[in-house]
């Protein structure tokens, strides 16, 4: 069995009161042999439920560690979370790295371009591997709209800095070529959002706390369709993030990573 780390800001927050389940299932799925063996946080308490870093790890059945070093000495891989709080991922990684095991980094990867820079300079200082993305990256959804033209993109979540990562990873992904413009627009709580790549290419994206992840777009048929995202994308995450410790290589270019993070930036900076 290998051990998978986690390290978080606070433990029960959504994502660590899932993934380790979801792991378990993505490991069966694959024939593999994983499961969360060990946590460490930085706060004890989680404002989101009160629930202790003891209770959880006692919950899930996963050993605490002292430290976050015990814990990378006794991982065999790494799995960062805090996904509210990119701001810590950098002192994370300043550690965490240093051990050379597979590590993913849970969105919002940095809270700007910089910051991201700079922890994947580190991983590359330590021969480590290191991947981050949205999961809305695997919506099976987004398959019929490559290639495609006048995309618009719609998603929503509590607020705009945290959940833009979302539909920002979408277009980049979609779109291909740099960015070369981005503005945003503000009505209330809701944003929207113009980008223009360096070839011309645009996209719109919208989010409200009240809309849903959907996307639409010209097909290069010339077609216009409209797709909801209702894709199980969370489950083909937990088998990537596997496929990643198992190969040690990442899924995709993380040149991709960081012009996600750029278009985030500036969008964010218009705030």
């Amino acid at each position: 069995m290998k051990r998978i780390g986690f390290i978080d800001y606070y433990l029960s927050e959504w994502h660590a009161n899932n993934y380790p389940a979801w792991i378990r299932e993505a490991s069966a799925k694959l024939g593999l042999e994983y499961e969360v063996s060990y946590a460490w946080a930085e706060r004890d308490i989680s404002p989101v439920d009160g629930v202790s870093t003891d209770g959880w790890c006692k919950t899930m059945g996963v050993t605490l560690c002292d430290t976050m070093e015990e814990l990378c000495e006794k991982s065999d891989v790494i799995l960062i979370l805090a996904p509210s709080n990119p701001e810590t991922h950098l002192r994370y990684a300043e550690t965490a790295l240093r051990y050379g095991k597979p590590t993913y980094i849970d969105k919002t990867f940095a809270p700007d371009t910089e910051t991201a820079e700079n922890i994947f300079a580190i991983a590359e200082e330590y021969g480590t591997p290191v991947f981050t993305t949205s999961a809305l990256r695997y919506a099976s959804e987004l398959e019929a709209f490559c290639g495609a033209e006048d995309l618009i993109i719609t998603g929503g979540g509590g607020n705009f800095p945290e959940y833009i990562i979302h539909t920002a990873e979408m277009a980049v992904m979609l779109l291909r070529d740099p960015v070369e413009d981005a503005w945003a627009e503000t009505l209330g709580a809701q944003r929207v959002c113009r980008i223009c790549t360096q070839t011309g290419k645009k996209a719109l994206i919208l989010y409200s706390p009240a809309l849903s992840f959907s996307i639409t777009g010209k097909l290069p048929d010339g077609t216009y369709v409209r797709r909801e995202i209702t894709s199980d994308f969370f489950a083909v995450l937990m088998e990537e993030i596997l496929r990643f410790y198992e190969r040690k290589t990442l899924p995709f270019d993380p040149a991709q990573t960081l012009e996600v993070m750029r278009l985030r930036e500036m969008l964010l900076s218009q705030e």
